[in-house]
């Protein structure tokens, strides 16, 4: 996968949710790129983020995208852990 095809993935996952893509394209651009290089050395989509234990069994919360919105990173600043999702700004 390439980065415009992960970035249309995630898009489509924030479809019809409460959150999106962050609207700053080079921190998006940044994440995207750590997911796609931890799927190349891993197989999986890490979040570039965090760093895995070795435990696979832990490690796989760890595949992006992750449950954010059960984080406290969520609940306090409205974005997943590495700032790939962010609170959905409604528009008037």
């Amino acid at each position: 996968m390439d980065m415009l095809g992960l970035r249309t993935m995630f898009e489509k996952f924030c479809e019809n949710n409460d959150f999106q893509l962050n609207p700053d394209k080079e921190h998006t651009a940044a994440v995207l790129k750590g997911v796609l290089k931890n799927e190349e050395k891993t197989g999986l989509k890490f979040c570039p983020c965090q760093v895995q234990t070795g435990d696979f069994s832990k490690d796989m919360g760890l595949l992006c995208p992750c449950n954010f919105k059960a984080q406290k990173t969520w609940q306090k600043k409205g974005e997943c852990w590495c700032g790939l999702f962010v609170k959905r700004q409604h528009q008037k």
